[in-house]
C-alpha cells in the first residue's frame, strides 16, 4: 500500500509529476508564488525518498530527482483510502454523496453513466 503524503509532500510531488525528472531548482521554479525556500523543498524531497515516492541520482554536487510512484497510482490509492475511510468502502455511497453535494449538470451525469456502461 502506498504511504499517505502530507499536504506539503503532495505539493512537491505535483511539481515533480509535471516535470517528470528535475533538479531542485526546477522543482522550486514549478511552484506558484510565493515559492518555498530551497531548504524546505530539499527536506521534503529527502522525506519522499524515504517514503519511496522519489528516487534520485547524484550529478557532482547536484541531485537529479525522478518519481517512483505515478500520479495515477497515488490518485487511485488516495481515492481508495478516502472511500474506505468515509464511505465504508462503498464507491456507490461516495458517488451518491458527490452527486448530492455538487451541482452536477445533466451532461456530466450522462457522461458518468456512459463511462459506467462502457466499463461493463
Amino acid at each position: 500500500m502506498i504511504k499517505p503524503l502530507t499536504k506539503a509532500e503532495e505539493q512537491v510531488m505535483q511539481c515533480l509529476w509535471k516535470l517528470d525528472n528535475a533538479y531542485l531548482k526546477d522543482i522550486i521554479d514549478a511552484f506558484p508564488q510565493p515559492k518555498p525556500h530551497s531548504n524546505t523543498v530539499a527536506t521534503i524531497l529527502k522525506i519522499l525518498i524515504d517514503k519511496e515516492y522519489v528516487g534520485h541520482e547524484v550529478h557532482g554536487r547536484v541531485h537529479y530527482y525522478h518519481t517512483l510512484v505515478s500520479k495515477q497510482n497515488y490518485f487511485s490509492s488516495s481515492l481508495r483510502s478516502l472511500v474506505d475511510g468515509y464511505f465504508e468502502g462503498s464507491f456507490t455511497d461516495a458517488v451518491s454523496f458527490m452527486v448530492k453535494q455538487k451541482d452536477l449538470k445533466v451532461k456530466d451525469l450522462e457522461l458518468l453513466l456512459q463511462q459506467i456502461k462502457t466499463k461493463k
